[in-house]
């Protein structure tokens, strides 16, 4: 580098900053003491701002770790997703019955809700990038005192508290829809805790019908019953619902600032519906289609549906739609396309945005299966993953290079489909019928990372060449020419 290369303001290296990679700045900060110093003050943090990597297990360590511990950690996590190299483990030991699991998370903690129960994990602080943050179990919770299947949870949705995150919404079997504030748990408790009444504030909107869906965004939640029923609410005690009617078996929402997204069977099975100063539109602005509409469309439906990590650089929007749908195709919707369908055959109206085609389209070649849940995050925050209907397998795709997905199954590699998936930077948790399970991409993963598990059998296959792990069966999607 020329000698009166440093002469230069630094206002002007910390702009030239913005625009490099990390290798650039690694190979510039050894050059002298002074792009060193220039680089660990604001070199590293200029990088984080421009690639944040949102990610809920890592909260605690990430407020502790210094901006190079955490371009480190996110750099070797991303190379780890590039290989894919992982580290597969239970979270639990297996359910002595087959139960659908679904999945929510915090920036404190991982609530699994099977049967009758809550499951809490949380999130521990490792104070250096060279050991993963833990994840362990912290209790259970029951909500029925007798095993009930009306009374099963169907949907969880965790909210903001201030801080505690200890406050969910959950939706059962039977209609009911309740806000539960989670009490502490008690040292050297055993077996589940009982959430008695005052802890629970019912919100009677669905009937008797069973409340498949919870989504929430700030201070507005959205809950859908299985005949179609969806409620647009507030966090508020004395918050007046509006409600929406698909009259189809519905599914899956997602929520955002602008819109709410809802997935059902049906002719048009994925709806959108605007948002605007709190109130919801009772006919949807756009109608989202798949790729196979023609002169003769079949009904389909949508089981998942998620956005964008807000770093994503494929497009972190709100009108960035992902959808999982029974065909076990993965489509990608974007508002703002031009491709849309002029007509679908029996669909007498249209909205004012028209029905739209998907902007991408993935499915794993050798199960065509029905996708149950996806969730988006990874690498780079450009992965999508969809959780299928059968051997516990789960899908990965980059969106940078759509056609070179993989799949996985999950540890204990049995029969069940994958029912919720939640995608962070770095780690994928996910659930099948017999037990929940993540998938680790970054490093520092030792045994004590996660919970305790038996020592042998269990459902599980031998441990893998880390010794941390389990052996789990993974596949690339390419198929032979």
């Amino acid at each position: 580098m020329p000698a009166d290369a440093v002469t230069l303001p630094s206002d002007i290296w910390i702009a030239v900053l913005h625009h490099l990679s990390v290798e650039d700045l690694s190979h510039l900060s050894r050059t002298s003491r002074y792009f060193h110093a220039l680089i660990n003050e604001y070199g590293w943090k200029t990088y984080l701002m421009a690639n944040r990597c949102p990610t809920w297990s890592l909260s605690k360590s990430l407020s502790v770790w210094s901006p190079f511990d955490q371009v480190r950690y996110n750099t070797l996590t991303d190379r780890n997703w590039a290989l894919p190299r992982f580290v597969a483990r239970p979270l639990a030991s297996k359910w002595t019955a087959k139960l659908q699991p679904v999945l929510s998370i915090n920036n404190s903690r991982l609530f699994v809700a099977a049967a009758n129960q809550i499951y809490s994990y949380t999130f521990g602080r490792s104070e250096g990038s060279r050991a993963a943050p833990s994840v362990q179990f912290e209790c259970a919770y029951t909500t029925n005192k007798v095993l009930q299947a009306t009374r099963d949870i169907m949907s969880i949705e965790c909210v903001p508290d201030g801080g505690y995150d200890r406050t969910l919404y959950v939706g059962y079997a039977d209609g009911s829809l309740e806000r539960v504030v989670l009490p502490a748990c008690k040292a050297g408790s055993e077996g589940p805790i009982h959430l008695e009444s005052a802890f629970r504030d019912r919100r009677p909107y669905h009937g008797n019908d069973a409340v498949e869906s919870i989504s929430s965004c700030g201070n507005n939640l959205l809950s859908l019953s299985s005949s179609g029923t969806a409620a647009f609410f507030t966090n508020s005690p004395d918050s007046a619902p509006q409600f929406i009617e698909l009259r189809a078996r519905s599914w899956a929402t997602h929520l955002t600032h602008r819109y709410a997204v809802l997935g059902a069977s049906s002719l048009t099975p994925l709806t959108v519906h605007g948002i605007h100063e709190s109130h919801i539109s009772s006919t949807p602005s756009h109608i989202l289609t798949n790729s196979s509409h023609d002169d003769r469309p079949c009904p389909s439906a949508v089981y998942g549906i998620c956005g964008t990590p807000p770093s994503a650089p494929w497009g972190g929007s709100e009108q960035v739609v992902i959808s999982g749908w029974y065909d076990g195709v993965v489509n990608v919707h974007d508002l703002r396309s031009s491709r849309r369908a002029h007509r679908i055959p029996g669909v007498n109206s249209y909205p004012a945005g028209g029905a739209l085609y998907p902007v991408m389209s993935m499915c794993d070649p050798w199960l065509y299966e029905p996708v149950y849940d996806v969730s988006s995050g990874g690498g780079g925050s450009c992965h999508i993953a969809a959780g299928t209907a059968r051997h516990s397998v789960v899908a990965f795709w980059d969106v940078r290079a759509a056609n070179k997905g993989w799949s996985v199954h999950a540890p204990g590699n049995d029969s069940s489909p994958v029912y919720s998936v939640v995608l962070e930077g770095s780690r994928l948790f996910g659930a099948t019928q017999s037990r929940p399970f993540v998938l680790d991409f970054g490093p520092g993963v030792r045994e004590d990372t996660y919970p305790c598990l038996p020592a042998k059998g269990d459902g599980l296959k031998r441990r893998d060449s880390s010794g941390v792990g389990f052996y789990v069966t993974r596949y690339g999607h390419s198929r032979p020419q």
